[in-house]
């Protein structure tokens, strides 16, 4: 079979039904557990209900049962890990460890390039925290973390009707 379509056949049952699903998904924890990019984003000791929660989600999502809505509602995948930073390192991360986790499974050529590209997306379309550049990060160091210096251009002096001068304002923190 080269199709999840043929003989209207659900990519869930085409890849294998849940049991492809469970050896993906542990096979994915497996990798996040000693990744501490990814590990750090998981607050339960054991990740068993984020193992879970991600094999109920992806059974679902491929055509499978719907349990993952019937015990937690609406997917609303941003909205569920807004909380987290998710750059694109951890992005990266985690693509790593699905695509070592697919690779395990070996899914007919198509099927695999049809997951592929759904994780792929699912991954980028999590990224909630904007890159920033070598520049931008060594830039966003402060000297003292407890105060600021703001310097007033004489554009801005004029506008306010305060033009006393170029001395900066100090913002204090502490």
């Amino acid at each position: 079979m080269t199709s999840a379509r043929d003989d209207h056949m659900t990519f869930y049952e085409a890849v294998g039904g849940e049991a492809t699903f469970v050896r993906l998904v542990h096979r994915f924890y497996e990798g996040v557990a000693g990744d501490p990019v990814l590990r750090a984003m998981y607050p339960e000791e054991d990740l068993g209900p984020a193992e879970e929660r991600l094999r109920l989600f992806l059974i679902q999502y491929w055509g499978g049962p719907r349990t993952y809505s019937e015990q937690r509602g609406h997917p609303r995948l941003r909205m569920r890990h807004f909380p987290f930073t998710i750059g694109a390192r951890e992005r990266d991360h985690w693509l790593h460890h699905m695509r070592a986790a697919m690779d395990d499974i070996a899914l007919p050529a198509a099927l695999d390039r049809q997951m592929w590209e759904y994780m792929v997306m699912a991954a980028h379309s999590m990224v909630n925290a904007p890159e920033a550049s070598a520049e931008q990060a060594q830039s966003a160091q402060v000297a003292d973390p407890t105060s600021i210096s703001v310097e007033r251009t004489a554009q801005s002096g004029a506008e306010s009707g305060d033009d006393d001068g170029d001395e900066p304002v100090r913002i204090s923190l502490a």
